[in-house]
């Protein structure tokens, strides 16, 4: 989970997708409503396309509980993200809630130069096994 599922999520979501395979179910959603049905940013549709993954077709979604209490595990991108989601977790899913890095946040590369986005992608691939079977 990101802030508006327009960057960093869609990426989590393909790199544990192709990883994982047949044995995971990936959904990929954010806290805001603004980018909703709407695709990914352009600069990491580009940094995620040269790292091998295919986000071209996403459409973002807004986080519910719904979709909290359907998850076995739910990774937020950053602390803030963490802390919005406690507060929309009821007392079930608030256990599914963690960290995508242990202790560490994923930088929202939104209005930075192109660079970060590849350095985003590169942190999300490096962080992807801890959470696969």
């Amino acid at each position: 989970m990101c802030v508006g599922n327009h960057n960093r999520s869609p990426i989590v979501a393909a790199v544990l997708a192709q990883l994982g395979g047949d044995t995971v179910e990936i959904r990929s959603a954010g806290l805001r409503e603004k980018h909703v049905g709407k695709g990914a940013h352009t600069n990491m549709i580009r940094a995620a396309a040269e790292s091998g993954y295919d986000i071209e077709d996403h459409r973002a979604v807004q986080v519910s509980l719904r979709m909290l209490q359907w998850a076995d595990s739910v990774l937020a991108m950053d602390r803030s993200v963490l802390g919005e989601l406690h507060e929309l977790a009821d007392e079930t899913s608030a256990a599914k809630l963690r960290l995508y890095l242990d202790g560490e946040d994923v930088h929202d590369p939104w209005q930075d130069a192109y660079p970060a986005f590849t350095e985003c992608v590169k942190v999300i691939v490096d962080g992807a096994r801890p959470h696969l079977p």
